[in-house]
């Protein structure tokens, strides 16, 4: 036997995670659901999250409704921006807003709480 071959574990004994990739933005979508379902654990029944963006000099103020993911790299938000229908695609690398509390769009409802989708598209 030769003693100067490193020792390889077997790949069927290792965690599938050592594997992953978490720059993928599938990683990332997972990091996020997890942060935002904490923060909704916190609200109040007539309370809803949005997402406070600030770019090109003006901050933009949108009511989250769902979330998904295309890899390799971004990430999809979906939900009203000033009551008209909005989708913002953000690269993983540019991942950068502030969680906030609204009031519910519509007092009638329940409080509409981010739905989390199933990835969008492999590149």
């Amino acid at each position: 036997m030769n003693n100067f071959l490193p020792k390889v574990p077997d790949p069927q004994l290792l965690e599938p995670s050592v594997f992953r990739n978490r720059q993928l933005a599938d990683y990332q979508y997972e990091i996020l659901m997890k942060s935002i379902k904490s923060y909704e654990e916190n609200l109040d029944d007539d309370q809803e999250v949005a997402i406070q963006l600030a770019s090109f000099g003006q901050s933009v103020v949108m009511q989250v409704t769902d979330i998904g993911y295309s890899n390799p790299s971004l990430i999809h938000f979906y939900g009203f921006v000033n009551n008209v229908r909005s989708e913002l695609i953000q690269h993983v690398s540019q991942l950068s807003f502030l969680l906030t509390v609204v009031p519910k769009l519509n007092p009638e409802l329940p409080a509409r709480r981010i739905g989390f989708e199933i990835e969008i598209n492999d590149v």
